[in-house]
């Protein structure tokens, strides 16, 4: 579970992540380079997302019980990910973690985070 020094902790908890997705998405919905990517039925992807972040920043196991291990590389691999989705979906990202509750320090490391992930998971040129 989480403990006191985690993100999590100090986010209070899964709701957090459940808003910052939400937040995430609602921009994504309307997104005529991202929106395409992604299923008709956000729903699904929008629990894992927010399952997987706060059990990433010290949460439950919640995600890997459920879907295994993240395997972020692979789950992603089907989606044609260049520099322009990776940098709007980072776009998208930074506008929810900016308009969460989040501090600023905690903020940063989100931002961080999210960047490298998201150049992480590229797989076209």
């Amino acid at each position: 579970m989480s403990t006191e020094n985690s993100l999590y902790f100090r986010v209070e908890g899964g709701s957090f992540f459940v808003r910052l997705v939400e937040a995430f998405y609602s921009l994504v919905v309307d997104d005529p380079i991202l929106r395409p990517l992604y299923p008709a039925d956000l729903g699904p992807g929008k629990a894992h997302l927010a399952a997987f972040l706060a059990q990433y920043w010290g949460g439950p196991p919640y995600y890997s019980m459920e879907r295994g291990h993240p395997r972020l590389k692979m789950r992603h691999f089907r989606f044609p990910i260049g520099q322009l989705e990776r940098d709007t979906w980072v776009r998208h990202m930074r506008t929810a973690v900016e308009l969460s509750e989040a501090s600023t320090a905690d903020m940063t490391m989100l931002i961080e985070y999210f960047e490298q992930t998201a150049t992480f998971i590229m797989n076209k040129h």
